[in-house]
């Protein structure tokens, strides 16, 4: 699940209706089971062995498992509707747009004909840079139309005034995916080729002394990664908030011209930010004056390259993908042009075509179902809150009103994204992606000032994922989630609360984990804990971290218990309250015994079978320095032997490989 995120079996749809005449089935695919391999020592392979075993990764796919399944499936629903609204004949609407923006990616020819063309205008713009205000007022620019800068920027809600929009600037400029990449001897393998790489990229796009200029910037980026905050501090929602007026950003980051820069990006009314890392913006004032203009030059114009790599000819498409897709994370094949042209679409015009997608694919009764789910997974949550004995009154009755005004929100939007102001031609990709980049940034400058939008979405229907939102206090779960192995109708419950109960509950656990829990229920960051309550909940949560600590995947590189702190916690409250919500399901009757399978063991399968991923072994070294989950495997198994039902389930002792005593089991909530 996607932060405030987040198989064994394929995706089918949610017509089922034969199925449940004929009473429910386990849900769970005995045939991916390695029965050499028992559940007490190892719950994932024991349910997913044969299909780890048996499954290659496509080839276009650095991992694959049942997300993947389900994206795939996505994709495909997408790419239906897209091709209907391909031979849309109603000039302006919103299916032109789409199929407009789908027939520009996919026409090759009209990119090989162009080559480089679509961002000479955009290196001229470089190159006529002469002094640093220059510099400043093109980076203003290219921010508007997404050309990645030395830091990032977005709007949302005041951390601490979550009834008010303010613009966030976090750190960035580097072009490999963490600080780690550059500092890190055990990624000097990676950091070698991509000077080479930049190099590359130079030469195609006709640049100058393209070798001196991939070195310039190799040492331009390794600074700026020095001075980038860890991975850990810059998910602290307490280091990272840190409001500055103009003045004060000026005062703190001097050499910088600001005014210049924002009025440049169409923020000329922003008056504060929030500025998450402060020292590294101090560090890239003083760059402004030190580097010379040329390097700064040459880093831009590697950045236009970059970003617009994907959508010039092959020569650039083939070489951006040597080293971000096959060096970096292990993948042989590029994706086929059709699924990069469906998610150009889905990241451009992605409401549009969910308002369709959902009337396809989304029925009334799987959104009822979901409902209540959601209902008893709060009420699950509220029964472990009123017992939970480490917890003082004082607090329990502060997170107890936080739970009550949790929102969800399942499948789509209430209301839907107006394009009507987005300019879509059928012969203009660069131009059209261009403009969609401009078209999003405006949007969100314009909510400030503005009543918050409650009903806004951040991910599209035809997301496979969830996430929870902490200033607004809400649980969003798109309808593409909503299927098997996640959410199967046809099954017995047992499977339903161990798929997307525990995704539920694994969403509302982001509330209480180590970040989220430093909201109120209004959204805003407020201690609302007594010394001793979190006193308590940091010992435990270090508990749970140094068990993830001890995760090898590879000889040498271990799992990140701090920086994938919140993830494993969601986890373990998820699967915990999804368990409870599940036996509450029962209405005190025993469950069923279906295909030799007690409920608890269904359950318990349901959720080790959501997990099934194979990794190619770059792209697992990548997600270990860089993602905030946890692999799946250690998903599976870490959460559940912290769970006493697990043990009673299968009758796990000392001895097993998932045994822990149980003074050594991580209760949190």
């Amino acid at each position: 699940m996607n932060r405030y995120l987040v198989g064994a079996v394929a995706a089918v749809s949610f017509a089922a209706g034969a199925a449940l005449a004929a009473g429910p089935t386990s849900g769970i695919d005995q045939a991916n089971f390695d029965k050499a391999v028992r559940p007490q020592d190892d719950l994932f392979r024991a349910v997913n062995g044969t299909w780890l075993a048996t499954t290659a990764i496509p080839a276009d796919r650095s991992s694959y498992g049942s997300f993947t399944m389900l994206v795939d499936k996505s994709e495909q629903d997408m790419r239906a509707i897209i091709e209907e609204s391909a031979n849309a004949r109603n000039p302006g609407s919103e299916e032109q747009k789409v199929g407009d923006l789908y027939a520009s990616f996919m026409d090759e020819a009209k990119a090989e004909q162009l080559g480089a063309k679509p961002i000479a205008p955009l290196l001229a713009k470089v190159d006529a840079i002469k002094t640093r205000a220059d510099l400043v007022r093109t980076l203003g620019e290219f921010t508007l139309m997404g050309i990645p800068g030395a830091f990032r920027g977005f709007v949302n809600l005041d951390g601490k005034k979550s009834d008010q929009y303010i613009i966030y600037l976090l750190q960035g400029g580097i072009g490999l995916p963490e600080r780690d990449y550059y500092l890190n001897p055990k990624f000097a393998d990676k950091l070698a080729l991509y000077g080479p790489h930049i190099e590359r990229m130079l030469a195609l796009a006709k640049v100058p002394d393209a070798k001196a200029r991939a070195a310039d910037i190799v040492r331009f980026e390794t600074g700026l990664a020095t001075a980038h905050w860890t991975k850990e501090d810059s998910r602290d929602r307490t280091k990272t908030y840190n409001k500055r007026s103009r003045a004060e950003l000026a005062k703190e980051a001097p050499g910088f011209k600001w005014n210049l820069y924002f009025d440049s990006a169409g923020a000329r009314g922003a008056k504060e930010f929030i500025v998450a890392q402060p020292s590294y913006f101090a560090a890239l004032a003083k760059a402004v004056d030190s580097v010379p203009l040329a390097t700064w030059k040459a880093w831009l114009a590697w950045n236009v390259i970059n970003q617009r790599a994907g959508v010039l000819s092959k020569d650039f498409v083939d070489a951006d993908f040597a080293f971000y897709g096959t060096a970096l994370n292990g993948t042989p094949e590029n994706r086929p042009r059709w699924k990069r042209a469906v998610g150009a679409v889905e990241g451009g015009l992605g409401e549009a075509v969910g308002k369709i997608y959902v009337g396809k694919h989304f029925p009334p009764e799987a959104k009822a179902r979901m409902d209540a789910l959601v209902r008893n997974l709060i009420e699950a949550y509220r029964a472990g809150i009123q017992n939970l004995e480490w917890m003082s009154p004082e607090t329990r009755q502060k997170a107890l009103a936080k739970l009550g005004t949790f929102v969800p929100k399942i499948g789509y939007p209430r209301k839907w994204r107006d394009y009507s102001k987005l300019k879509i031609t059928r012969d203009d990709l660069a131009g059209n992606l261009q403009r969609v980049t401009e078209f999003n940034w405006r949007r969100n400058l314009a909510k400030l000032g503005k009543p918050i939008d409650r009903d806004e979405w951040f991910m599209t229907p035809m997301t496979v994922n969830a996430y929870y939102n902490p200033g607004m206090n809400e649980i969003v779960f798109p309808a593409a989630i909503l299927q098997p192995p996640f959410f199967n109708p046809a099954a017995d419950e047992a499977v339903n609360y161990g798929g997307i109960g525990a995704v539920i509950g694994h969403e509302i656990g982001h509330g209480f984990d180590d970040q989220g829990s430093k909201y109120d229920g209004a959204g805003n960051l407020h201690d609302w804990w007594t010394a001793a309550d979190r006193s308590e909940f940091e010992r435990r949560t270090a508990a749970l971290g140094a068990q993830y600590d001890r995760f090898e995947p590879f000889p040498g590189l271990r799992v990140n218990g701090t920086y994938t702190m919140g993830e494993n916690i969601g986890d373990l409250a998820g699967l915990t309250m999804a368990y409870r919500a599940y036996q509450l399901s029962l209405g005190g009757k025993p469950a069923p015994v279906i295909d030799g399978l007690t409920g608890d063991q269904r359950f318990f399968m349901g959720w080790s079978q959501v997990w099934a991923r194979k990794y190619r072994d770059d792209n697992l070294k990548q997600r270990l320095a860089t993602d905030p989950h946890s692999p799946s495997e250690f998903r599976a198994n870490g959460t559940a032997r912290n769970v006493p039902a697990f043990y009673t389930a299968f009758d796990v002792k000392a001895g097993d490989k998932m045994y822990l005593a149980p003074e050594q089991r991580v209760k949190i909530w």
